[in-house]
Parts: structure tokens; C-alpha cells; sequence
């Protein structure tokens, strides 16, 4: 097999890993994964040293399209109320598309329930990222406790994304608001 050949073999793995993870959940099995992506288990297992590993692959390889499609450009001129009210106005246009289960990174914390297992620190680490986002943005917006204001806007955030991707709650109308309330509480321009 040429190193080409791999590497496509490779990709196509990562990418049904991150697709039927998102749309059935991190117990979705070996074969399904090797049919979705026309590679045999042996090639799998040549490239990956356990469904686990795959799974945390997949996961890190799609982190910056997921923080490209939700946050805003680092130099996009606005303020830091309106780039964190970008991130909910995201959330919220993307809950309605057919196919939106919520946060990917949150649904593997909640399904692994194993802080230890390597795609659990890869979804740690970008929920991580977020929370930084949001205290970066809170602390340069004036909030009187960026700490916690970043807290609560994830906890918002994973509330929000649960709820609309188990399709009980739409957000059209909810996140906003309730985003805005608490910037204002916290003092946030």
C-alpha cells in the first residue's frame, strides 16, 4: 500500500469516525466505522492502535473546524459582548439543521463518562478552549468576575446545545436572552 493510499485510508477513517460518533454515539462499533469508510479492520488497526485512538483522532482532527464554525475571527473589530453573543447566535443557527445532535465534545464526555480515556481528553480539552474563549472576552468586556461569567456561559452553552440536539427545547428566541442577562449582570460591553 503506498504512503498515499494510507493516508487517504486514514482520513476516511477519521472522518466516519467524527461523523457516526456525532450522529449515533462513541459506542458506534469497529465495522460500521471500517464500512462507512471502505477500509478493511486490518488497515484500520494498521493505522489506529484501538478504536479509542481513532475515536480521540477524530475528534482532535475536526477541533479547529468546530471553533472555525462557532467562534468569531480573532480581528473581526467587535466588541467582546457581541463576539461572545456570536458563539450563541451560531449555536442557535446550526440547532436547526436536521442532522444537529448538540456539542460533539460534550456528548463524548457525557457517553464516556472516563476522564482518563483519550477522547475524553480531547473533548476536555476543547471545552477547555471554549471557557477560555469566554473569559478572555468577559475580562476584556469589563465583567466584574470573568471566572465565573465564563462558567456560566459554557454551562448556558452545553445546557443549550444538549437540549437542542435531543430536540426538547428550540432555541430560537431562549439563548439570546438568557446570554444577554447575564452580561448585563456581569457588566460586559
Amino acid at each position: 500500500m503506498t504512503t498515499d493510499a494510507k493516508q487517504s485510508s486514514r482520513d476516511r477513517l477519521l472522518d466516519a469516525a467524527a461523523r457516526l460518533a456525532y450522529l449515533e454515539g462513541v459506542g458506534v462499533g469497529v465495522e460500521a466505522l471500517c464500512r462507512t469508510a471502505g477500509v478493511s479492520k486490518r488497515s484500520m488497526y494498521q493505522l489506529f492502535e484501538s478504536k479509542d485512538e481513532l475515536l480521540a483522532a477524530s475528534l482532535d482532527k475536526r477541533a479547529p473546524v468546530y471553533a472555525a464554525e462557532l467562534l468569531p475571527d480573532a480581528d473581526d473589530g467587535r466588541s467582546p459582548r457581541e463576539r461572545i453573543l456570536h458563539v450563541f447566535e451560531r449555536t442557535e443557527e446550526q440547532s436547526v439543521a436536521p442532522d444537529y445532535r448538540g456539542c460533539p465534545y460534550l456528548a463524548v464526555l457525557t457517553e464516556l463518562k472516563d476522564p482518563d480515556h483519550p477522547a475524553s481528553r480531547v473533548a476536555s480539552r476543547v471545552k477547555q478552549d471554549l471557557t477560555a474563549f469566554f473569559r478572555g472576552e468577559a475580562e476584556r468586556g469589563g465583567a466584574s468576575d470573568p471566572d465565573l461569567l465564563a462558567r456560566q456561559l459554557v454551562l448556558v452553552f452545553d445546557g443549550a446545545s444538549a437540549r437542542a440536539g435531543a430536540r426538547v427545547e428550540s432555541l430560537a428566541g431562549l439563548v439570546g436572552p438568557t446570554v444577554t442577562t447575564l452580561l448585563d449582570a456581569a457588566g460586559v460591553r
